[in-house]
C-alpha cells in the first residue's frame, strides 16, 4: 500500500466516531501514519468519553463541520440525491458495494475507497469542500483539523481558474 493509501485509511479511522476499537488501534495508527501524530497523541491521552463527546460536538450538531462531501456543494437539496448516486456508482465500478450505515459521501468512506482502490478522484473533486472543512475545524480549534491537514496535503492543489 503506498503511503497515501495508508494515510487515507488511517485518516478514515480517525474521522469515525471513537469507540473502544478505535482506542485499541491508536498504536498501529501512530506507527502507520506519522502524519497524523498530532491527532493520535491527543486521542491517546484523552479518555474515551471525552473523545466521543468532542466528536459529537464537532461533527453532529451542525453542518458547519459536515463530513458529507456532497453537502458542501449541494446542501440539503434534491441535487444532492444525484451526487450520492454518483458516489455509489463509482464504488460499484470499482467492484465495491456500499453498504455502510452512513451515506456514500461520508468522508471516512471516501477515504477508505481511495485507500483500497488508489482512486482519489472523489477527494480531488471535493478538494474545495475538504479545504473549507479543514479551515473551519482549524478555526474551531479541534485536533481533527490536523487530520484534514494531512489529507489535503496528499491532494494536488486545487485549480486556480487561470489558464497557463
Amino acid at each position: 500500500m503506498p503511503s497515501d493509501a495508508v494515510l487515507h485509511q488511517a485518516a478514515a479511522l480517525c474521522l469515525t466516531y471513537p469507540d473502544e476499537d478505535f482506542v485499541a488501534r491508536l498504536p498501529l495508527l501512530r506507527e502507520a501514519a506519522p502524519q497524523l501524530r498530532e491527532f493520535i497523541d491527543h486521542a491517546t491521552v484523552t479518555p474515551l468519553g471525552e473523545l466521543a463527546e468532542h466528536y459529537v460536538r464537532v461533527f453532529d450538531f451542525r453542518n458547519r463541520h459536515s463530513l458529507y462531501l456532497s453537502w458542501w456543494h449541494d446542501g440539503d437539496t434534491r441535487r444532492r440525491g444525484m451526487s450520492l448516486v454518483r458516489f455509489k456508482d463509482l464504488y460499484r465500478a470499482h467492484g465495491l458495494e456500499f453498504s455502510g450505515e452512513e451515506l456514500p459521501d461520508f468522508l471516512p468512506a471516501v477515504l477508505e475507497f481511495a485507500a483500497r482502490t488508489g482512486n482519489t478522484d472523489p477527494l480531488v473533486e471535493h478538494h474545495d469542500a475538504l479545504e473549507q472543512l479543514r479551515s473551519r475545524l482549524t478555526d474551531f480549534g479541534t485536533p481533527y483539523a490536523s487530520v484534514l491537514d494531512a489529507v489535503c496535503a496528499t491532494l494536488p492543489p486545487p485549480p486556480t481558474g487561470k489558464r497557463p
